[in-house]
C-alpha cells in the first residue's frame, strides 16, 4: 500500500458518492454557474453576520449532499472538514446540528484535499464505511480575516485572487454501489517555503509546493505526467500557474496540454474581474464537485491528479513579517472502470 516517500495506493478504494456545492451569486455568474447545485444570491445567507453566513453555508451543503443520497447524518461514520476562518469557527458551528463525529481541518485553500486523503485513508484500514468531506470560505470572511474590511474600499494589486464563496461536500464509501468515481491513491505534500512574504501574491508562495507534490508523486508510483488525463490543481490562478508551468517546463516536464487550475476555471476573468483568478477552501471543493468530477463519470477522462494548494498564513505570522510556507496534497481520481498500470 505505500508507495515511496509520501504515497499511498489504495488496497481498498474510496468511491464518491453523489456530491452537493453551493455557491455565491459572482460564482454562479461564472463558467460553472449551470452545474453549481444552487446559487444563493443573498450573500449574508440570512445570517447577521459573514461568519456565519458561511456556517449557514456549510450546513445547507451537508444537508443537501445527505438527501441526494437519501441519507441521514446518523449513516456517517466520521466528517473531515475546514475552513479558512481563525479557530474554524465556520466549520464548527455549520457542523454542530448534524451530530457527526468531526475531524476538524486546516490545510488553507487545500482543505478540500487533505479531508479526501484522511477520509480514504480511514475507509481503506476499515474505521469507517462512509465518511462526509467538506471545505468551505467566503468572499466577505476572508477579506475581513486576512486582509481589509470590505467597506475599506482598497486596490487590489493583480496577483491577487478571489476568495470563493462556495462550499462543496462529498460522501466517501467504501462500497462501489452506483458510484462511478473512485480514489485510487494518494501523495501527501510538505510544507514548502519559498521565501515569498506578499499575501496578496499567494499563488506565488503556493507554485513550488504543486511542484513539489507532483515530482513526489510522480517518483512514487514511477509515473509521468502521461499516465494522467489531466493534472488539476486547486487555486495557484494565473500567475502561480505560469510559475508551476515554468518549474515543470525546467525539470523537463510539459504538462501544458493537460494541465488547468481550479482558480482559472471558476471565473471568466475576460468578464468578472477577479484579477488573477479564484481562491479560497471553496475553490477546489467546488470545481471538484460541479466540473471535475462530472468528466470522470461520463468517462471524458479516466485518471485525473487532483492537486489543492494551501497558503499557510495567518493574521498573526503575516503581521509579524512572516513568509508564506505553502502545501500541496495529490488525489488520485479514477473512473471505476479505471486500474493501475
Amino acid at each position: 500500500m505505500q508507495k515511496g516517500k509520501a504515497s499511498l495506493w489504495f488496497d481498498h478504494p474510496s468511491y464518491l458518492m453523489e456530491t452537493a456545492c453551493i455557491a455565491g451569486n459572482k460564482e454562479g455568474e461564472g463558467p460553472l454557474g449551470s452545474v453549481i447545485d444552487q446559487i444563493e444570491p443573498d450573500a449574508t445567507f440570512g445570517a447577521p453576520s459573514w461568519e456565519e453566513a458561511e456556517s449557514v453555508m456549510q450546513k445547507r451543503t451537508a444537508n443537501l449532499a445527505l438527501e441526494k443520497n437519501d441519507l441521514c447524518s446518523t449513516d456517517i461514520r466520521y466528517l473531515f472538514a475546514g475552513d479558512l476562518l481563525g479557530q474554524l469557527i465556520a466549520t464548527s458551528f455549520g457542523t454542530a446540528g448534524l451530530r457527526i463525529p468531526m475531524f476538524g481541518l486546516y490545510g488553507a485553500c487545500s482543505s478540500i484535499a487533505e479531508a479526501l486523503c484522511l477520509g480514504s485513508m480511514c475507509i481503506d484500514a476499515g474505521h469507517a464505511d462512509r465518511v462526509m468531506v467538506l471545505a468551505s470560505s467566503h468572499y466577505a470572511s476572508a477579506e475581513k480575516e486576512f486582509r481589509f474590511p470590505l467597506g475599506y474600499g482598497n486596490q487590489r494589486p493583480s496577483s491577487a485572487t478571489w476568495t470563493v464563496t462556495g462550499c462543496g461536500t462529498l460522501i466517501l464509501s467504501g462500497s462501489r454501489g452506483k458510484s462511478k468515481v473512485k480514489i485510487s491513491g494518494i501523495t501527501t505534500g510538505r510544507a514548502i517555503d519559498p521565501g515569498i512574504w506578499d499575501s496578496m501574491n499567494m499563488g506565488a508562495a503556493m507554485a513550488p509546493a504543486a511542484w513539489d507534490t507532483i515530482r513526489q508523486n510522480f517518483e512514487d508510483f514511477q509515473v509521468n505526467e502521461s499516465w494522467y488525463d489531466q493534472i488539476i490543481t486547486g487555486d495557484l490562478g494565473k500567475i502561480g500557474t505560469q510559475i508551476l508551468l515554468d518549474f515543470m517546463s525546467a525539470d523537463g516536464c510539459d504538462i501544458r496540454n493537460k494541465h488547468t487550475d481550479c482558480g482559472l476555471v471558476i471565473y471568466d476573468n475576460d468578464a468578472q474581474d477577479t484579477h488573477s483568478g479564484g481562491s479560497g477552501c471553496g475553490c477546489a471543493a467546488l470545481v471538484l464537485c460541479s466540473y471535475i468530477l462530472p468528466h470522470l463519470a461520463d468517462g471524458t477522462w479516466r485518471r485525473v491528479l487532483f492537486l489543492p494548494t494551501g497558503a499557510l498564513l495567518s493574521t498573526i505570522s503575516y503581521n509579524e513579517g512572516q513568509n508564506i510556507p505553502g502545501i500541496c496534497h495529490g488525489v488520485i481520481l479514477e473512473s471505476t472502470g479505471g486500474t493501475q498500470s
